[in-house]
């Protein structure tokens, strides 16, 4: 009898640790999209209220040259033309959760016209998301310039 209840505290408890995994991959499938969302956002700004969506009142949005912007100074960078992406391409990302937190590392390389300046930059990237009212939306944002 003992044999037998080990065995089903056994099956439970990795059923439960299966299940938590299980749990977390549409979690995190769901802050790449958004990750994507925001890529495609950036590439296209003309839709305010999209890139409203997509990040928080409280946004903090950390440039690789120190510069710090809050939500209405870089929406308004962007739509202005003042960031101007022409592309943008993402590689070696990750994301990991922890409760209503995601924690999103990723490469950037993109090819920039910023107020009519043609340039290219390699950055690496640091984004802090949250979820709230059952979405996932930037909190923070870092950016570091390193060489490729």
């Amino acid at each position: 009898m003992f044999k037998k209840w080990m065995y089903l505290c056994t099956a439970m408890v990795c059923s439960m640790i299966i299940a938590q995994g299980a749990a977390a991959a549409p979690d995190e499938e769901s802050v790449a999209e958004q990750v994507e969302k925001l890529r495609t956002a950036m590439l296209h700004p003309g839709d305010r209220a999209a890139l409203d969506r997509l990040v928080m009142d409280e946004l903090s949005y950390g440039h690789s040259n120190g510069k710090v912007q809050d939500k209405a100074e870089f929406i308004g960078a962007l739509t202005s033309g003042e960031s101007d992406f022409v592309s943008i391409a993402l590689s070696d990302q990750s994301v990991k959760i922890s409760g209503d937190t995601a924690v999103v590392r990723h490469t950037l390389a993109a090819v920039t016209n910023d107020s009519g300046k043609a340039g290219n930059v390699s950055l690496k990237i640091l984004m802090v998301w949250k979820k709230h009212d059952g979405h996932w939306r930037l909190l923070a944002r870092q950016a570091v310039r390193f060489s490729a």
